[in-house]
């Protein structure tokens, strides 16, 4: 027996260099420990990361390893096989979560929760997460955790891997059961989800414990990927930050400094000085979640930054993540963060983060490992798209940071963009992060959703007395009131060509406008008719456009600005969120009242003229907005708004984008989308008419079908639908993939350089430098260009593409669809 257990097996091989898979699980056990202790549960955290590839010990994937690696010869060796017919082939995680499941089932109802959890975990760290109870189009439901559990010992190696197991690693697992805390620390987290639920609603109940399924899923995924990216590329090593105290110390000390030698040459600079001194005063208050409801132009992002950086220094807290709404404005504010953390002598790229294109695929090669990023650094800004994906998406790539969200301030920029279908899912993940995670929220705006007013048997956010930032929200708005609206819509809608005048016409007298479209098309036709004008620059944005293109264009945008030279942009909403521009006038055809307030924010932003600026309000004849449901039902709740505004304008304290106003259009807005907020899934995708939080809670449908069937429940404590559920998800309607475009020789310089340097080198500071030149592409175009031979990977196996034809993107418009002028294609 001593013999058996003292076997050499290999993790991983690579050249003429191997990992003991002893090595390789004692590694992932340590990093998975630390990470689940986030929540208390290092104990359940160490066991998974024991036992995640216990079935590599079976001399079937052994032999597939070696033979795939050349330690087997073909030629001499009896054990060869042939490894790429094996690939993918070799079950390796079945037999682990078969063994946790046979020794915690056995334990009561506690241990069988237990047991069933870890198992999810062991049993998915190559697939995403597992379903519980399964169903197809035109499948029945079944028990598919249960018959994973009971798949035949021979297809799983069980009995050979326990024989051949490394002793000491299972008589650990055996001391961790054991150990009192074991179950007693699961118990207090399960209590204290249930004990938090709202209504003690079994929904949200349900759908917590799935996010704690996840959380620890997480815990896995990550330690497993870091530890085989360091052996593999053990340069990544050099890419992780040490934090504590002293960090936050110092980039507290940065900001401050900063902060402390702002001029205040005009009235609204008080003001925005006042914001920050209110974001400083509450940084002490107990961890929860909090509401900053600053109009737009008050300096909402160093005022949460200052929060943030003395909130994570008092509580001792690992990073704080700003999560942003659009790709458009990431860059700029990551960009203010940089400049004020990262001064000269510290290294770019060591205190902020940007992650926000998929410039990798969802699935993962060996080689795409390397360059994903898990959120491992202080300071992190990313996308509503990258954090939603991190906890509802598919595969293994979003879940592995879903740990990082815990013990970490989190400020939503622009909250009201938060996608209604997700608005439950939202909130009881909220919720789980604050309550369960230690972390802290900030949902900051000019326009705050009523996240709080939802339906509570599915999920409302909780805002208690005090979580306001500003102490007075209506005096707030009344001081920073520097616009003048003018709903200019009439019966029948205006011609592009009379919005063109009417910039025109502005420009006479306030000598800039900002025209805000709802579409690109819309965007492209009106530029091309603004252009043709004489004496005025016009400039055009979208997010065709990558962000190295849109800074460059912002940037000649605000010195025409300064300068009062007459100036015409034309863009889409990407300009609304956050975006520091001032603009004489605004023209915004009519949509939400949100983004009517945000469109107003780019008018007279700095208050440093006489006269209030115009924001015009006009509705484009013949508009066809269905496509895009979210403007569509927006524009019709703020037509009603602006109806009752102008019957009682006192009701509406006399601002018709004020609070008053904006909680009445949230109020019809929600109203009229309850039904959608739970994320509606049609049969064509599961077989029934379903919603998201149902699959991930208590799926009740698919419970009751298996009942009609077996006559009976099963015997089991999670029924959720994981799999079906995270292949369903999509955080916007079509899930897109960023390709790195050349523009400008920086862009053509980064494309040269990640078709031409091994992989192995293409780390972090490359493809963090390759998001400045990416653009998003949804997958019906991005399939017709990669088939049309415009569209590459850089290298094989890479997952990483690129244009590679320059003439799909323009100088006016970005990422194009017919090509224009001379075709370059690269070879590189």
């Amino acid at each position: 027996m001593e013999e058996v257990n003292k076997i050499i097996a290999f993790a991983h091989v690579t050249g003429d260099r191997n990992q003991l898979l002893v090595e390789h699980l004692y590694n992932v056990a340590n990093l998975s420990r630390s990470h689940a202790n986030k929540i208390g549960l290092q104990l359940h955290g160490e066991l998974i990361g024991l036992l995640h590839d216990l079935g590599k010990f079976s001399t079937e994937f052994q032999n597939y390893l070696k033979s795939a690696t050349g330690l087997l010869n073909p030629d001499e060796d009896e054990d060869f096989v042939d490894a790429k017919g094996l690939k993918g082939r070799i079950d390796h995680s079945s037999a682990a979560s078969q063994f946790v499941w046979q020794e915690l089932s056995k334990r009561g109802k506690l241990g069988a929760m237990v047991g069933q959890i870890l198992a999810l975990c062991l049993a998915s760290h190559h697939s995403g997460l597992i379903d519980c109870l399964s169903s197809g189009i035109n499948s029945p439901v079944e028990d598919t955790f249960t018959k994973r559990m009971k798949k035949d010992y021979k297809r799983t190696h069980y009995s050979e891997v326990i024989k051949k197991s490394d002793k000491h690693i299972l008589d650990h697992v055996n001391e961790i059961i054991d150990n009192p805390g074991f179950f007693n620390e699961f118990e207090k987290v399960v209590r204290s989800i249930i004990l938090s639920a709202s209504d003690k609603s079994d929904t949200v109940i349900q759908n917590q414990i799935a996010l704690l399924v996840r959380f620890l899923f997480s815990c896995l995924i990550d330690a497993d990927r870091f530890d085989s990216a360091c052996f593999e590329y053990p340069a990544r090593v050099k890419y992780l930050v040490g934090r504590g105290p002293a960090i936050w110390d110092s980039l507290v000390s940065r900001l401050e400094g900063h902060l402390s030698q702002f001029k205040q040459e005009y009235p609204i600079d008080q003001l925005r000085r006042e914001i920050a001194e209110h974001c400083l005063n509450v940084a002490n208050r107990d961890r929860g979640t909090f509401t900053l409801t600053v109009p737009t132009g008050g300096g909402k992002t160093l005022a949460s930054l200052r929060f943030a950086l003395h909130h994570a220094r008092i509580y001792k807290m690992d990073r704080v993540i700003y999560i942003i709404p659009f790709t458009s404005i990431i860059d700029q504010n990551a960009q203010v963060a940089r400049q004020i953390l990262e001064p000269e002598g510290v290294d770019p790229g060591s205190i902020v983060l940007e992650h926000h294109s998929n410039l990798t695929p969802k699935q993962q090669t060996w080689r795409s490992k390397i360059i994903s990023e898990n959120w491992e650094a202080p300071v992190v800004f990313t996308t509503n798209v990258q954090f939603l994906e991190t906890l509802f998406g598919s595969g293994t790539r979003g879940a592995r940071r879903m740990h990082q969200l815990a013990n970490s301030v989190l400020i939503f920029d622009e909250i009201q963009t938060l996608p209604v279908n997700c608005i439950h899912l939202f909130n009881n993940a909220i919720n789980f992060l604050v309550e369960q995670c230690g972390s802290s929220v900030v949902l900051c705006t000019a326009t705050q959703p009523l996240l709080n007013r939802v339906d509570t048997h599915k999920g409302a956010i909780k805002l208690y007395s005090g979580c306001e930032i500003i102490p007075d929200v209506r005096q707030l708005f009344d001081d920073l009131k520097r616009v003048e609206v003018l709903n200019e819509c009439k019966p029948g809608g205006w011609l592009l060509e009379e919005v063109a005048e009417l910039a025109q016409a502005e420009i006479l007298v306030a000598r800039s406008c900002l025209v805000i479209v709802n579409n690109k098309k819309t965007a492209q036709e009106l530029y091309r008719l603004c252009a043709i004008q004489n004496g005025c620059q016009v400039y055009h944005l979208s997010t065709n456009m990558c962000p190295a293109h849109r800074k460059s264009i912002l940037g000649e945008v605000r010195n025409q600005l300064d300068e009062q030279k007459p100036t015409i942009c034309i863009s889409t909403q990407l300009i609304e969120a956050g975006v520091d521009v001032d603009f004489g006038s605004v023209i915004r055809v009519i949509a939400g009242l949100d983004s009517i307030a945000q469109a107003a924010g780019r008018c007279n932003r700095h208050n440093r003229r006489k006269e209030l600026g115009r924001v015009h309000i006009v509705n484009i004849k013949k508009e066809n907005l269905s496509m895009l449901p979210d403007i569509n039902i927006g524009r019709d709740k703020a037509e009603r708004v602006l109806d009752d505004y102008e019957k009682d304008p006192k009701r509406f304290g006399y601002n018709c984008i004020g609070p008053e106003a904006m909680a009445w259009f949230y109020e019809n807005y929600f109203f009229s989308r309850a039904i959608e907020m739970d994320y509606k899934v049609s049969s064509k995708e599961v077989g029934h008419e379903d919603t998201l939080l149902n699959l991930l809670s208590v799926n009740n449908l698919s419970l009751e079908e298996y009942k009609r069937i077996h006559r009976k429940a099963p015997e089991i404590y999670l029924r959720q639908s994981f799999m079906m559920a995270a292949k369903i998800f999509k955080a916007i309607d079509a899930p897109n993939q960023g390709i790195v475009v050349p523009f400008g020789e920086e862009g053509q310089s980064i494309v040269n350089e990640l078709c031409s340097i091994h992989p192995a080198g293409i780390g972090f500071n490359v493809l963090r430098r390759a998001q400045q030149f990416s653009v998003n592409v949804f997958p019906k175009l991005l399939n017709e260009m990669i088939l049309a031979g415009v569209v590459r990977e850089t290298q094989d196996g890479t997952g990483i593409l690129y244009l590679a034809d320059k003439r799909y993107y323009s100088s006016k418009y970005g990422l194009i669809e017919q090509p224009e002028e001379i075709m370059e294609v690269w070879d590189v």
